[in-house]
């Protein structure tokens, strides 16, 4: 039912092929959009999207360091992981 076809990437220009078992499994998704980048353009992008920007604190209970994925305000306590996890229980 479904061929393989050739495609380029949006990102690097370079072309790649989408799979007859890759169409299958986006028809059972529902997935109506063909895939715009390449699998190394797809990881790179994922891999970047988790590299976010961390930012120290100094821990409001144990006055340890902490790093966390927003810019602290003064206005607000920040806490380690450790104490995060002990305020939660």
């Amino acid at each position: 039912m479904f061929e393989d076809k050739t495609l380029n990437c949006k990102d690097c220009g370079e072309e790649f092929t989408f799979t007859s078992g890759e169409q299958e499994f986006y028809a059972e998704k529902g997935f109506v959009n063909e895939p715009q980048r390449c699998k190394d353009c797809r990881d790179a992008r994922k891999n970047s999207a988790r590299n976010k920007e961390t930012f120290v604190a100094t821990c409001a209970d144990c006055g340890g360091e902490a790093k966390v994925p927003f810019r602290p305000r003064d206005d607000r306590p920040v806490y380690c992981s450790e104490c995060f996890a002990k305020q939660r229980a």
